[in-house]
């Protein structure tokens, strides 16, 4: 369970990418040799592999059909890809994008990488998961701050030291480590006290855990296309609990006829789980036999908040149901957009907002437009509308938008897109739902079991975060 080597890039559509961070760890790297045998893949140079894994994203080069990277019958169903670099495939690569950075790793295979073995097997991809989500949370409060970022990085090597020594990840909660060595405290004295539980709680025992779901959804409102939506959940716990080694049983629930979870990625910290719950894949078809609940997790929390696993789910309709229309007259484009509510969809949202893009044109130089509901804005560089919908849809679950837009002439600084030219184009639906999960899932707090002495304070609550386009 190590990493042979881990990356922080950066890709800019405009000026290209960038290596922001980078560390490799020998001795792990002698190990992958043993381990692979004559099929090794050295790890390529940083700017090597850079490009590589651009074009594994197709964040370059994307115009270009290029065989091994985009024909139909390679699809990607995880974050796991294979780079080709000139020392042959490397495989597994970790890698995923947020806020305009890449983070990747590479763990380490025990064993012969052909024919290549399950990714359940590769015991190093939750952990080198788990790293990279900590860095995530780590660097993103600073994406904003330029100089703030870059000093966030400049410290990354030593908290690095203390995360994951030797390749290997021992505590992925970066934020609670401290990037000065004289601060340093000794490992604990107790043997029975694991890495990542770095301090001790010293009070009155509670446990804070949250439910956070993302719906990913893209609807075409076309017979001969098929339209795609997947939840993915994640669990963050925060336990405040005495002991150098305190044992929390969490038990995740579904209500009756509820979708089953899959995908499930577990923290390091649990320690004993249902091979059955890791079994179920996105990937097959459903059926009787795919394991639904109860998903019970027993752990040693560490000190400070952490997720506990995430996983995804199939659930059988979207949350909204949307129809965008979009006809050109003349020198104006006649906008229809129609949304509605799921009845079994909470309808009690902290925001919900429909953002509709204008790429490959001018900025909008005049717009008449009649909504049902809510209320039109138009952003400040001309090329966006944004209608706020509220915080409640109507009584009929119903909102509709029409509209007539004609633009000016375009310039440099007007977003352009190579797909949405002409008449294809999108709405981006975004919002926020608190208290509410789409599969159901949800904590009974009577069923969570802590071994510490006093009764614990548990609050438990639930999260529904929704972008579709």
């Amino acid at each position: 369970m190590a990493l042979r080597a881990l990356w922080l890039l950066r890709h800019d559509p405009g000026a290209g990418g960038a290596v922001l961070f980078s560390r490799r760890y020998p001795t792990v790297e002698i190990r992958a040799e043993t381990f692979n045998g004559s099929t090794h893949v050295p790890v390529p140079s940083d700017s090597a592999f850079l490009k590589a894994l651009l074009f594994e994203l197709r964040l370059i080069d994307d115009h270009i059909f290029v065989e091994h990277r985009d024909t139909c019958t390679r699809i990607n169903h995880s974050s796991v890809y294979s780079v080709r670099t000139e020392g042959g495939d490397l495989w597994p690569v970790l890698a995923f994008q947020k806020s305009g950075l890449i983070y990747a790793c590479l763990p380490l295979v025990e064993e012969t990488l052909e024919p290549r073995p399950p990714l359940l097997t590769v015991r190093g991809l939750s952990q080198g998961l788990a790293l990279l989500l900590g860095i995530v949370d780590y660097i993103s409060p600073s994406r904003k701050n330029e100089a703030e970022m870059s000093a966030k990085i400049g410290q990354l090597r030593n908290l690095l030291i203390q995360a994951c020594p030797l390749g290997t990840p021992l505590n992925t909660n970066i934020r609670s480590l401290n990037s000065s060595f004289d601060d340093i405290q000794e490992m604990p004295t107790d043997e029975n006290q694991p890495a990542w539980r770095s301090n001790t709680y010293k009070g009155k025992p509670q446990v804070n855990v949250s439910i956070t779901e993302k719906v990913k959804c893209m609807q075409y409102d076309k017979r001969d296309v098929v339209d795609m939506w997947q939840v993915y959940g994640a669990v963050n716990c925060k336990c405040d609990i005495e002991g150098s080694a305190p044992n929390v049983t969490l038990t995740l629930n579904l209500p009756t006829n509820g979708p089953p979870l899959q995908d499930i990625v577990v923290h390091h910290c649990v320690t004993s789980v249902d091979p059955a719950m890791l079994m179920s894949s996105s990937a097959e078809p459903l059926d009787d036999s795919v394991y639904n609940g109860p998903y019970k997790f027993p752990f040693i929390p560490p000190s400070d908040s952490f997720n506990l696993c995430y996983y995804t789910s199939q659930v059988p309709v979207p949350p909204i149901l949307g129809c965008y229309q979009l006809i050109e007259e003349g020198s104006q484009l006649k906008i229809t957009v129609n949304l509605k509510l799921h009845e079994s969809v909470k309808n009690s949202f902290e925001y919900c907002e429909a953002h509709i893009p204008f790429f490959n044109r001018g900025p909008i130089a005049h717009l008449e437009y009649k909504v049902s509901y809510g209320q039109l804005d138009l952003s400040r560089e001309k090329s966006l509308l944004v209608w706020v919908i509220g915080q409640k849809f109507p009584k009929s679950l119903e909102v509709s938008l029409t509209g007539n837009v004609s633009f000016g002439t375009a310039g440099k600084e007007h977003p352009t897109d190579y797909v949405c030219s002409g008449n294809t184009a999108y709405v981006k639906l975004c919002f926020r739902i608190p208290d509410f999960t789409l599969t159901g899932c949800y904590v009974d707090q009577h069923s969570i079991q802590i071994f510490v002495p006093g009764k614990p304070k548990i609050t438990a609550c639930e999260l529904l975060k929704i972008s579709f386009i």
